[in-house]
């Protein structure tokens, strides 16, 4: 269409590329109904219920029960998570975002609750990371790629064709702003379930803080996912959308 200035209905849709206005696709944010994909999802949520809820809690109550304080069955429980950020960094040969900020809540946490022998302040600097990327990602917006692009980029792998083709949708409009809302929800929610856990960890027993530390991130991340796997579906249907309304134009 003369003059048109949207890149979207520029793009021919039997381009050698592929990508064109068919898909508008979002890479891990639009989910496939293919079940090897619910199938790959199941098992990558796996490792993180064990290692990152059950696990931590088992140990907690573990150690407790074995006659050890409250700071010390803390800090053991933190090590099961750390286990997995280090071996899934030892697999990839990376260390990712997420990652990065598990482990660093974990040292954050031990040292401050082995110097202080406060269980409450372990709990609530452990709380730390996750204010850091709620902030992050929410600065990010600022810049030229926000935060929820950038890992889902490095999620993908840059130097991989999906990566590469991932990457190559940046000049859409549409594709930009949805990961700004992306970005901003995400951001948004981190902050959020920080100050809820603050809340709990500051008013309630040390075991029902050490419950929901380990609860309440997985539920917020289940349910914030699952909003973002919807969102990006739309915001793919709109893409297809308006790739159908132009394209007649362009025929003629």
């Amino acid at each position: 269409m003369p003059g048109d200035t949207d890149p979207v209905a520029r793009e021919d849709p039997h381009d050698a590329s592929g990508m064109g206005a068919q898909a508008f696709p979002l890479g891990p944010i639009a989910s496939e109904h293919d079940p090897m994909a619910r199938r790959a999802r199941l098992e990558a949520l796996a490792p993180i219920i064990f290692f990152d809820v059950a696990g931590p809690l088992a140990v907690y109550y573990g150690a407790r029960s074995a006659g050890l304080s409250t700071v010390v069955a803390l800090v053991l429980s933190g090590v099961l998570p750390a286990i997995r950020v280090v071996a899934t960094v030892l697999r990839h040969r990376r260390l990712d975002v997420i990652g990065a900020l598990v482990l660093s809540g974990v040292a954050i946490g031990t040292a401050s609750g082995l110097a202080s022998g406060s269980a409450r302040l372990y709990l609530l600097d452990g709380i730390v990371p996750t204010v850091v990327l709620g902030v992050a990602c929410l600065v990010s917006l600022l810049s030229a790629r926000p935060m929820m692009f950038r890992i889902a980029l490095e999620t993908i792998g840059e130097d991989t064709a999906k990566g590469r083709a991932f990457a190559d949708m940046w000049r859409f409009p549409s594709f930009r702003l949805t990961f700004r809302v992306i970005t901003m929800v995400w951001g948004s929610v981190f902050l959020f379930e920080s100050i809820v856990q603050a809340v709990i960890v500051e008013t309630s027993s040390i075991n029902t803080a050490k419950n929901t530390s380990n609860l309440l991130p997985v539920a917020f991340l289940v349910l914030t996912f699952a909003w973002t796997s919807a969102y990006g579906k739309r915001a793919q249907r709109r893409g297809e959308q308006a790739a159908r309304e132009v394209q007649p134009s362009r025929e003629v």
